[in-house]
């Protein structure tokens, strides 16, 4: 009788073993392998700090903090050519560190700018994802670069408000690139906003777009 409780008991166990195991959610392929590196561009005068809303919301959304990383420009004016130049380095040192081929880019206002002057010298089979936010685009280009990689064009998501006083609306449209216009947020608004946050994360995930060649 007590061999057959103990028996009883150890099947009891397997299958409430069992249970639990099969009750765990599945992890998808995408989320086993994680997120491209997201790299954050700070406007001119700004600071790698500005992007701490965004950032906090993206790790609730499942990226990592290994995942995120804001470089501190030496060159606050803003200067494309600068910026680019000290933007190559990062994204090398970036890659390197998590492994990864290709990196993710969010640009608020001149950071936008510096990342399509990188883009276009050197950088274009190193980017996915692009997202500005409130970024005079056309200063660098009016078309939106498909990079240098022959498998993938770099997709891109140009978010920009009707209420920014900074930078006027026609300067952030991205021909060939999704171009999202809001309103009721202003200009350093753009990277403290949920709404924005929620297109971020949708550009990132691959909502962006580029029918150029």
């Amino acid at each position: 009788m007590r061999k057959l409780r103990l028996l009883v008991s150890s099947i009891a166990c397997a299958v409430i073993i069992f249970s639990a195991a099969a009750m765990k959610p599945s992890v998808s392929k995408a989320e086993a392998a994680g997120h491209d590196p997201v790299i954050f561009i700070h406007g001119a005068g700004g600071i790698s700090a500005d992007f701490f809303s965004i950032k906090n919301y993206l790790k609730k959304q499942g990226w990592s903090d290994n995942e995120l990383y804001a470089i501190e420009m030496m060159d606050k004016t803003g200067n494309s050519l600068n910026n680019a130049r000290q933007l190559s380095a990062f994204v090398d040192e970036v890659l390197k560190k998590t492994g990864k081929s290709k990196v993710d880019i969010i640009g608020h206002s001149a950071g936008g700018i510096n990342a399509l002057t990188y883009i276009l010298n050197g950088g274009g089979s190193k980017v996915n994802d692009v997202v500005t936010l409130g970024s005079p685009n056309k200063f660098i280009t009016s078309k939106a670069p498909a990079g240098t990689d022959p498998n993938h064009k770099i997709r891109y998501t140009s978010i920009y408000s009707t209420s920014d006083l900074i930078v006027p609306n026609w300067l952030s449209t991205l021909d060939g690139a999704k171009n999202v216009k809001i309103s009721g947020v202003d200009h350093v608004g753009l990277i403290f906003n949920s709404k924005v946050d929620a297109l971020i994360k949708e550009g990132l995930n691959g909502g962006g777009q580029n029918t150029n060649n």
